[in-house]
């Protein structure tokens, strides 16, 4: 049994654990949650009585959270003289899934981000957002139901390593004098007051999250993978993502799905059985003709490769009903989120661009504060679920903001944790008490004829319409 300096656990109810590496979740779960800070105690207030409502009906009370409340951020400073204490870090680890709302960042020294610092702590390399619209939802795009998308961002790599180094202090002087003097570097164009960073990308991180969104994309039938990346740019880092991602793709689940550039060539087989090698490459290649010879044979030899590989299993149009593995440049994909929706299905994606992604997808679908949030590790099941906005202090205290975010991300844990039913309660009662215009002050202002509720009168209109 964990012991904690500061906390008392409940004394009911018992941890999830995984067996054989699947979740196994207790009818009475302890469940560590961090209130937030900013409004996020009225956000805490409406979203707990929300998740107790819909697992209470669904299960028709024989299953039941033990709540077990933990700390971090504000509130923990004040209790604990500590942003992030270690009980909070222990009933993490102990109990395996937790909820949080927003925290703030402290300034000054110390934790940079306490969001980061949990996600790093605990290894939760997966940060898994879904962005889907609610009908009736305000939002400033036109086809708003077009955007249903499942992000897979790489959470522990990448820029948020925290790798970096202030300008003209000592550590930034002498890592750009190493790069300069022992690696020939030459393109850093003020070397005497650059600020200096290492942006970490490796193929162990990059294939596991690659895994995680093969995995959840095949389990829930989606139709596609895009692995987004700026490797035209960053070639080692972001570059090699794409690589690593297309390669463990093929090697662990060759039977279920096909890339892009394969589709082509089997599409281009299927329809004329005796196109040749050239034929072929020169369909999927439009520079064919421009290319030197060696690079010509290269293109050939790919398509042999890829008919002998899998036409069999692949070929006569079955390619169709196999998951399609794709991949786009970074900033091609956030233009074309906007214009192409339905062309994107599950992402995978590094650490910033996910985050640039993700927000912008949720501004699609009515803003950050119904935008949910999750940071999981699928191996050791550890797995923390968050609202994705920040702590707007100025509305603290005033039962007003919008509690979605909180609520979608524990509709998301219920989900993780095998309670579908009380996950699918909260989904249609949402989209019921959006229909009746019954909403916060943020959709209010940009919807006609709606009712204006508080955030914890939205709570309970949720809790009257779950059936």
């Amino acid at each position: 049994m964990t012991m904690f300096t500061d906390l008392k656990a409940p004394t009911s109810g018992s941890a999830l654990r995984m067996q054989n590496n699947k979740l196994i979740t207790p009818d009475n779960p302890i469940i560590p949650f961090i209130e937030g800070d900013g409004t996020g105690a009225d956000i805490w207030r409406a979203s707990q009585l929300v998740f107790d409502s819909a697992v209470s009906k669904a299960y028709n009370n024989t299953r039941k959270i033990s709540w077990f409340e933990v700390y971090a951020g504000e509130k923990a400073f004040r209790k604990f003289n500590n942003w992030l204490p270690e009980d909070t870090l222990n009933a993490f680890r102990t109990y395996l899934v937790g909820i949080k709302g927003p925290l703030t960042t402290p300034i000054g020294g110390g934790i940079r981000s306490l969001n980061v610092a949990l996600r790093q702590m605990l290894d939760l390399y997966v940060c898994l957002r879904p962005v889907r619209w609610f009908s009736g939802v305000p939002s400033p795009v036109k086809a708003p139901e077009l955007v249903d998308m499942v992000i897979f961002r790489e959470n522990s790599e990448d820029i948020y390593a925290g790798i970096e180094f202030q300008s003209q202090s000592a550590d930034a002087q002498a890592l750009i004098g190493f790069l300069q003097n022992n690696l020939n570097v030459k393109n850093i164009r003020f070397p005497m007051t650059s600020g200096i960073g290492v942006k970490p990308v490796s193929r162990e991180g990059s294939e596991r999250l690659v895994i995680a969104a093969l995995e959840y994309a095949l389990k829930e039938k989606r139709k596609s993978v895009t692995l987004v990346h700026k490797g035209n740019i960053m070639k080692y880092t972001e570059g090699a993502f794409r690589d690593w991602g297309y390669n463990i793709a093929k090697k662990l689940f060759r039977d279920d799905i096909v890339t892009e550039r394969e589709s082509w060539i089997l599409a281009n087989k299927d329809a004329n059985a005796h196109i040749s090698l050239e034929e072929n490459a020169r369909a999927i290649e439009p520079g064919f003709d421009l290319m030197n010879p060696d690079s010509q044979k290269k293109i050939c030899n790919e398509v042999a490769q890829v008919l002998s590989d899998i036409y069999a299993t692949h070929g006569d149009r079955r390619y169709k009903q196999k998951l399609l593995l794709k991949d786009a440049i970074a900033d091609i994909a956030l233009q074309q989120v906007l214009t192409r929706p339905t062309d994107f299905d599950v992402i995978a994606t590094l650490n910033l661009n996910g985050d640039y992604l993700s927000d912008a997808l949720a501004a699609q679908v009515g803003g950050i504060g119904i935008a949910p949030g999750g940071n999981i590790n699928y191996q050791s099941g550890h797995a923390i679920f968050e609202a994705t906005h920040g702590t707007a202090p100025k509305y603290a205290n005033l039962d007003k903001v919008n509690p979605g975010s909180v609520i979608l991300s524990g509709e998301m844990m219920l989900r993780y944790m095998g309670w579908h039913e009380a996950a699918d309660l909260i989904i249609s009662s949402l989209n019921k008490t959006i229909q009746q215009k019954r909403v916060t002050y943020d959709f209010h202002r940009m919807m006609h004829n709606a009712t204006l509720l508080k955030c914890s009168e939205f709570a309970q209109a949720l809790c009257d319409n779950m059936k």
